[in-house]
C-alpha cells in the first residue's frame, strides 16, 4: 500500500513476452528517484482455485482495502477470470464493494481481453476527475462486444491474407512482413496477438495446398477413364480379374509407362510429386483410392453396356433382314410396331435403330432396283414398239405396269412408284441409246471397262494436262412458272446417268439443274448461291403470263447481277422455249387455235431479240406442238452453254477423246479381262473354247 516507489536504473516491461528478448523492444527504463502511486487496482480473482476458500480471500481483501483506504487514493476492484468466473464469488464481491463508500467493481479476463482497458481507464478517471466518467459495462455483455470486434477484425484479416498469399509454398515471416502495414493486420494482433494470426496464416496455407492436391486429384481422375480406354479396351481381358491382377496387367501393358507413373514415396499427395506440374501421368497408386475403383468398374460397365448395345444393334438387324414387314421404301412408322420389342428400347435409342433401318432399308432398295432392272431386260419386247426418243403414253406406260403387274420384282417397288417410273424411262432411254453412259449397270458395264483397261495399259501421245479432264459440270437454271420448270427438270434427269451425268458430243458432264418458278429476289429463288453458280439459264414458256414472268424474273436477276461487286450472271447465256401449252390445238392455220401458236412464237421470238438470247419453237426442232422440249434440243441448248463457257474462259480445257478417236488401231487391240494382258484374237479364242487360262497363273476363263 505505498505510495513511492523506486526502482532506479531497472527496465520497464510492458509485456511478458519481452523477458529475455530486451534488445528485440524498445527499452524504456524506470525513473530515478521515487515513483509516485497515483491508485489502486484491487483484483480480486473470482474462479475456482484449487485449495483455495473463497471467503479467507474476501477477509484478506477486506484487509487490504483498509489500507489502502488510508493513503486517500483512488482504488478500483478489479474481479479476474471472470471467464471461469462463480457466480457466488462474483457476487459476494459485489456485495463486498457495495459495502464500501464509492468503489467500483470492473468484471475482467485477461486471458479474453475483456475489460482490461476499461478497468485502467476507470482508475484513471478517478485520479485526473477532468477526464470523463467511465461506464462500467458488464462482463457478459463487454464479452459480446468483443466477440463482434474480433470477429469483424478475423473477417477483415482473413480477407487481407487470401489476397496476399496465393501459394501453399509462403512463408510467415516474409507474409507477416508485408502485411505489417496493413490496418487489417495490426487490429487483428490487437485484439487477438501474434500467434493467433499466424494460426490464421497456416489454416490458409493448408487450405490452399489442399485446394491444389483435389486439383491434381480431379485431373489424374479424368485423364483415368482414357488410360483405361487405351490400355483395356477388351472386355474378355479382364471383365473375371480381380483388382490386383488387373493392376498387374496394366503394369504389363506397353503403354503402362504413357499413361501411369510408379512412385517410391506414397500416397502420391504426401511428397514432391504434389508440386511436380511438368507430370501429367498418373501416380499409380491413386488406383487404391476409392474414387479410382469406382471408375475402374464404371469402365466395367461401360465395356459391358458396349458389348450389350453391340448385341442389340446385330440382333435387330438381324430381325429385319428376317422379318417379311419390312419391304422397300417402308417408312420407319408403319415397320416399327413390327420389328421392335422391350430388349430393343431399353438398350438403344431410337434414332440408331431409325439409322440402321435407314441403311438396311437403302440395301433393300438398290438390290429391287437390280432386280427390276433385270426384269425390264426380260421384258424388252414391250419398249420395242415405242418411237424413238419418245416419252411413253399414259396408255402405254398402263400396259407396261399390266404385264410386269404380277412380277414379285415388280411388286417389290410398289412404295416407290415414282423411283419405279423413273427406272422405266432411264431403261427405255437405254433400248433406244444403247451407250456405256446410258447402261444400267453404271460403272460395271464391260464397254466401260475395256476403256479404263485400255487406257492403264497403253500410254497416249502427249496431250495438254489441262485437257485431260474427264468429267466436267454444267450448272444449268431452269426458269418456268406454274410447274414447267420442275417438270422439265424431271424430265432431263430421267434422261440422265444413275449419278446424273449427261453426255454431250461424245463427252460426260455432271449435269446440276436448279428449276426455279417463283420470285427471284428471294434468296431461295436465286439464280446463284454460295454453292451453285450458274453457267446458262433455260427459260420456259407456254402462255402470255408465263412470258412475262419469264421476263420480269431475267431483269431481276440482271439488275441484282449488276449490284454485285463480282458481276457474275450479267452475261448469263440465255435460251428462250416455247412448250406444250395445255389445252392449245396444233398447227399454225386458221382457228383460234392456231392464231394463239402463232402470237406466243412471235411474242417469243420479239423478246428473244430483246433479251439477246436464243429462241426455240417446236416448229422449228420439226416437232409437232403439244410435245415438250426433246433431248435434241436439250442437247443443243447443253452445246451452247458448253461454248458459252469456254468463251468466258470459266472452264479451262476439252474433253478427253474416247476410243473411237484415239485410232483405228487402238480399237483393233483386245485385253485378257482377268490378268489385263494385250493378246491377240487367236490367243483369246482359243483358251474360250478350251476354257483354260490365257496364260499360266491367270487363274480364269
Amino acid at each position: 500500500a505505498a505510495t513511492k516507489l523506486a526502482s532506479a536504473e531497472k527496465l520497464m516491461y510492458f509485456c511478458t513476452d519481452q523477458l529475455g528478448l530486451e534488445q528485440d523492444f524498445e527499452q524504456k527504463q524506470m525513473p530515478d528517484g521515487k515513483l509516485p502511486v497515483d491508485g489502486f487496482l484491487l483484483c480480486v480473482d473470482v474462479s475456482r482455485g484449487m485449495n483455495r476458500n473463497f471467503d479467507e480471500q474476501l477477509k484478506f481483501v477486506s484487509n487490504l482495502y483498509n489500507q489502502l483506504a488510508k493513503t486517500k487514493k483512488p482504488v478500483v476492484v478489479v474481479l479476474t477470470k471472470c471467464d471461469e468466473g462463480v457466480e457466488r464469488y462474483i457476487r459476494d464481491a459485489h456485495a463486498f464493494a457495495l459495502g464500501k463508500k464509492n468503489l467500483q467493481v470492473v468484471e475482467t479476463s485477461a486471458r479474453s481481453n475483456v475489460n482490461v482497458e476499461l478497468a485502467f481507464g476507470t482508475l484513471v478517471q478517478l485520479v485526473d476527475r477532468s477526464r470523463g466518467k467511465a461506464k462500467i459495462i458488464p462482463y457478459f455483455e463487454a464479452l459480446k462486444q468483443q466477440s463482434q470486434q474480433i470477429a469483424a477484425a478475423k473477417d477483415k484479416y482473413e480477407w487481407l491474407v487470401s489476397r496476399i498469399v496465393k501459394s501453399h509454398h509462403e512463408l510467415w515471416p516474409n507474409v507477416s512482413r508485408k502485411m505489417q502495414p496493413a490496418p487489417e493486420f495490426q487490429d487483428y494482433v490487437y485484439l487477438e496477438g501474434t500467434l493467433k494470426a499466424k494460426k490464421l496464416f497456416l489454416q490458409h496455407v493448408q487450405r490452399l495446398k489442399q485446394e491444389h492436391i483435389e486439383r491434381r486429384r480431379k485431373a489424374y481422375l479424368a485423364l483415368l477413364p482414357q488410360a483405361l480406354d487405351a490400355l483395356v479396351p477388351d472386355l474378355d481381358e479382364i471383365d473375371r480379374l480381380s483388382r490386383s491382377k488387373a493392376e498387374k496387367l496394366l503394369e504389363a501393358k506397353p503403354d503402362f509407362a504413357k499413361w501411369f507413373v510408379v512412385l517410391e514415396e506414397t500416397p502420391w499427395d504426401a511428397g514432391d510429386r504434389v508440386d511436380d506440374v511438368d507430370s501429367e501421368r498418373i501416380p499409380f497408386d491413386l488406383l487404391e483410392t476409392p474414387a479410382a475403383e469406382q471408375l475402374y468398374e464404371a469402365h466395367l460397365e461401360k465395356l459391358r453396356n458396349e458389348r450389350k448395345r453391340a448385341e442389340m444393334r446385330r440382333a435387330f438387324r438381324e430381325n429385319l433382314e428376317s422379318s417379311p414387314f419390312v419391304t422397300p421404301g417402308k417408312p420407319w412408322e408403319e415397320a416399327r410396331s413390327f420389328i421392335m420389342n422391350e430388349d430393343f428400347y431399353q438398350w438403344l435409342e431410337e434414332p440408331v435403330y431409325m439409322d440402321i433401318y435407314g441403311k438396311h432399308q437403302k440395301q433393300l432398295i438398290d438390290r429391287a432396283k437390280e432386280d427390276f432392272q433385270e426384269l425390264l431386260l426380260e421384258y424388252s419386247e414391250l419398249f420395242y414398239e415405242l418411237e424413238l426418243d419418245a416419252k411413253p403414253s399414259k396408255e402405254k406406260m398402263g400396259v407396261i405396269q399390266e404385264v410386269l403387274g404380277e412380277e414379285q420384282r415388280f411388286k417389290a417397288l410398289q412404295k416407290l412408284q415414282a423411283e419405279r417410273d423413273a427406272l422405266v424411262l432411264k431403261h427405255i432411254h437405254f433400248v433406244y441409246h444403247p451407250t456405256k453412259e446410258t447402261c444400267p449397270s453404271c460403272s460395271a458395264c464391260v464397254d466401260a471397262r475395256v476403256e479404263q483397261l485400255l487406257a492403264a495399259r497403253f500410254l497416249r501421245p502427249h496431250r495438254n494436262p489441262l485437257a485431260e479432264a474427264s468429267v466436267d459440270r454444267i450448272n444449268l437454271v431452269i426458269l418456268g412458272k406454274d410447274g414447267l420448270a420442275r417438270e422439265l427438270a424431271n424430265e432431263i434427269r430421267a434422261l440422265c446417268t444413275n449419278d446424273d451425268k449427261y453426255v454431250v458430243e461424245g463427252k460426260m458432264y455432271e449435269l446440276a439443274l436448279r428449276p426455279i418458278e417463283g420470285n427471284v429476289r428471294l434468296p431461295v429463288n436465286a439464280f446463284q448461291t454460295p454453292t451453285f453458280q450458274p453457267h446458262g439459264c433455260l427459260c420456259l414458256y407456254n402462255s402470255k403470263e408465263s412470258l412475262s414472268y419469264v421476263v420480269e424474273s431475267i431483269e431481276k436477276s440482271r439488275e441484282a447481277a449488276a449490284g454485285r461487286r463480282d458481276g457474275h450472271g450479267g452475261q448469263l447465256p440465255l435460251t428462250l422455249v416455247l412448250v406444250n401449252k395445255r389445252g392449245v390445238g396444233g398447227g399454225a392455220g386458221g382457228g383460234e387455235g392456231g392464231e394463239t401458236l402463232q402470237s406466243l412464237i412471235q411474242q417469243g421470238q420479239q423478246i428473244a431479240s430483246k433479251l439477246q438470247c436464243v429462241f426455240l419453237d417446236p416448229a422449228s426442232a420439226g416437232i409437232a406442238y403439244g410435245r415438250n422440249i426433246n433431248e435434241k434440243q436439250i442437247g443443243q441448248v447443253l452445246k451452247g452453254l458448253l461454248d458459252a463457257k469456254r468463251n468466258l474462259n470459266l472452264v479451262v480445257g476439252s474433253a478427253t477423246p474416247g476410243l473411237r478417236e484415239a485410232g483405228e488401231a487402238e480399237l483393233r487391240v483386245v485385253m485378257c479381262l482377268m490378268c489385263g494382258d494385250p493378246v491377240s484374237a487367236d490367243e483369246v479364242l482359243l483358251p474360250i473354247l478350251q476354257a483354260q487360262p490365257c496364260r499360266p497363273g491367270a487363274g480364269g476363263a
